[in-house]
């Protein structure tokens, strides 16, 4: 394992953000523009499937949130991985680091079960109780990996 993680530390990619505070600045606001743009999305939707937004049609606006989300939730997984190797034993000594993969995989399990029950609402079908409260545990669950996030920096 150590291996992996020095061999991390040191790929081109690592080294460039270790030596250059403005690769490191701009890949950083990569992330955050990711993460912007994921939870920028991905809550309304939420808040729409649990009946708490009404405003829009679903069909209409379901597509195009998913769209932003998934196009947020890639950058923000790749820019992130790339900051990790800027000191990936450091990161894996950190509680908050580890929270954040945990609630992450939660995460992106929680979406893989959504989406599963998603193509009749998104098509006009009726929003039943499992969608509702799987949205609900989405909303909940990316609040808590950006939570995570922010924790890292604090220990």
């Amino acid at each position: 394992m150590s291996v992996l993680v020095d061999w991390l530390g040191s790929w081109p990619g690592a080294v460039l953000l270790q030596r250059s505070g403005t690769a490191y600045l701009l890949v950083n606001a990569a992330h955050i523009l990711g993460i912007g743009l994921l939870l920028g999305s991905i809550l309304p939707l939420d808040l729409r499937l649990m009946g708490i937004l009404r405003a829009s049609a679903l069909p209409l606006i379901g597509p195009v949130l998913i769209r932003t989300a998934a196009c947020g939730l890639a950058l923000a997984l790749a820019t992130g991985f790339w900051l990790f190797t800027v000191k990936p034993g450091e990161y894996l000594g950190n509680s908050a680091f580890l929270a954040k993969l945990g609630l992450l995989a939660l995460a992106l399990a929680n979406i893989m079960l959504q989406h599963r029950g998603l193509k009749p609402v998104l098509t006009g079908g009726e929003i039943g109780l499992r969608v509702r409260l799987l949205a609900a545990l989405s909303a909940a669950l990316w609040l808590c990996v950006l939570i995570a996030g922010r924790w890292i920096g604090f220990l």
